[in-house]
């Protein structure tokens, strides 16, 4: 099993690595991993795996059957052949700043209207969200982004740490997504912004929110029944 080290570290940009497995001989499995795999609506990590003066780059990352799998530009990698590990840290900083913002916003509006996330999706360029607000209201939501962006003017500091499931669960509002259950694991992996927030979440963040910045609103949208859709960027 690949040590995911991107859970350990979000900041992590670069490390060694041992090749534990190669199919069609572009599909890599290494021994621990600094890229995240797709999932969660964070989108996949790219880099290098660079072994001796042979750079591969890595264009898709996921996670099949429990095993993360690095696709890889063109073969020539081998069991047990030793890489470094480089991160493409600039996109991968830019979504752990929009993905942290999301959880602000998304608990903001949850306290305040008891809202729950429908759908979501984390892009380099922009964020999307959908909510299960009753009434559309632009006005709402401008409202909660600019309670957001507040909240990015402050230190506070984001951690995550592991608690047994059983214990995680008495947390309120500890999974924010409508109709989502927690994995079945014996224990999950907890996101905590202080003061604010608290949700099970498997993803990479920043450790204050200041690191954020600013968040502007692209656009709103109607999209029918109780659901609400919100597009924001990094500013």
């Amino acid at each position: 099993m690949t040590k995911e080290l991107f859970l350990v570290d979000s900041y992590l940009k670069e490390s060694k690595a041992t090749i534990t497995s190669v199919k069609n001989g572009k599909y890599v499995t290494l021994n621990q991993t600094i890229f995240y795999p797709k999932g969660g609506g964070q989108p996949h990590d790219t880099g290098e795996l660079i072994k001796d003066n042979e750079t591969y780059k890595v264009v898709y990352v996921g996670k099949f059957s429990g095993e993360i799998s690095h696709e890889v530009d063109h073969d020539g990698l081998q069991v047990g052949d030793e890489v470094y590990c480089v991160l493409n840290w600039a996109r991968r900083y830019k979504l752990m700043r929009s993905h942290t913002a999301a959880h602000v916003l998304a608990s903001l509006l949850n306290q305040g209207t008891g809202a729950l996330i429908t759908g979501n999706q984390l892009e380099e360029d922009r964020v999307r969200f959908d909510f299960n607000l009753k009434h559309f209201d632009r006005e709402i939501l401008e409202n909660y982004l600019a309670k957001s962006n507040m909240l990015f003017d402050t230190d506070v500091p984001v951690k995550w740490y592991e608690l047994p499931k059983d214990e995680a669960m008495k947390i309120p509002g500890v999974v924010k997504v409508s109709g989502a259950f927690p994995p079945d694991l014996p224990v999950l992996r907890i996101v905590e912004i202080v003061g604010v927030d608290k949700q099970a979440d498997g993803g990479t963040h920043v450790r204050t929110l200041r690191e954020i910045g600013k968040v502007e609103l692209i656009k709103t949208e109607n999209k029918g029944k109780n659901n609400r859709r919100i597009y924001f960027k990094l500013n």
